[in-house]
């Protein structure tokens, strides 16, 4: 009888599960999208093809997704607006855990950053060093401070060693 049973019972039983799982997720995504994409876009994070796709699904479906911002950003994706999710910072290659919670703890002690200066000034140089920086100005979480990318990077290792000069002091 178990033999027999278990040619079509388990199958019964995976079917009823994945049914339940996918009536819940169909839910989620229809009735709080925004929500549903930001948590899609945060379990994937280190999957840069699942990202891609993710952030299309939800530009066809009308959310804005927002690009790194180092005044905004956090470590995961969050809902931003009611229809805007602002990227997360781990999801930008070579940006780990640590560098990351330099900055939101640099942010939160006194203000946004202000310029690329004051923003190398204001981090650990042990966190947040020069390969971070590299990577964060080429997502584009650096164009707050309205200087193109090429100029930043130009500015990068004379910032970085002042920067660091002022940390040693």
């Amino acid at each position: 009888l178990v033999v027999y049973f278990s040619g079509y019972g388990f199958n019964r039983s995976h079917s009823a599960a994945y049914s339940l799982i996918s009536y819940r997720t169909a839910y989620l995504k229809a009735n709080f999208p925004v929500e549903f994409m930001t948590a899609l876009l945060t379990s994937e994070k280190d999957n840069t093809d699942k990202v891609v796709e993710y952030v299309n699904e939800s530009i066809r479906m009308n959310i804005d997704v927002r690009p790194p911002d180092i005044n905004k950003s956090f470590a995961k994706f969050i809902v931003e607006d009611k229809n805007a999710i602002r990227f997360g910072l781990l999801a930008v290659k070579n940006v780990g855990q640590g560098a990351i919670d330099s900055i939101v703890e640099a942010r939160n002690k006194n203000s946004e950053f202000k310029n690329f200066f004051e923003f190398c000034e204001r981090l650990d140089l042990r966190l947040a060093n020069r390969k971070v920086m590299d990577s964060l100005i080429k997502c584009g979480a650096l164009d707050t401070f309205g200087l193109y990318r090429s100029q930043l990077m130009s500015m990068l290792d004379e910032c970085l060693e002042k920067a660091s000069g002022l940390q040693k002091e």
